[in-house]
């Protein structure tokens, strides 16, 4: 408390503040809204989440000859057989040619268990 001393008094950034009485009281920002608005944010984060997620999931196919158009950078899993036991094969449209998309053949470690 703020006795006459020489000294700074309260700051204006401070949370308490002296009303006309000299009681100490902690203000607080009244923020209201409406129903509408609360559930509004969460639901348009999920609904761009639930599209993002569309697009993260990854390709898989059978044999190679399935896919039909590869485009640069897209990364296609390929499950036919030819990579060692935990690991699958992962096609990828690595480099343009005058020809199109040349593709890059690993494999990869397999994530998750396998599925048909």
């Amino acid at each position: 408390m703020y006795d006459g001393l020489k000294g700074p008094g309260p700051t204006p950034c401070s949370a308490v503040a002296r009303d006309r009485t000299g009681d100490n009281k902690v203000f607080r920002p009244v923020m209201k809204t409406s129903r509408i608005e609360l559930f509004s944010i969460p639901l348009l984060g999920t609904l761009i989440l639930l599209a993002l997620m569309h697009f993260a999931t990854a390709q898989q196919v059978g044999r190679e000859q399935d896919i039909v158009n590869l485009r640069l950078g897209q990364r296609i899993k390929v499950d036919d057989g030819t990579c060692p036991a935990g690991q699958i094969k992962e096609v990828s449209g690595s480099k343009m040619t005058s020809t199109g998309v040349e593709r890059t053949r690993k494999c990869i470690p397999r994530l998750g268990p396998k599925t048909k």
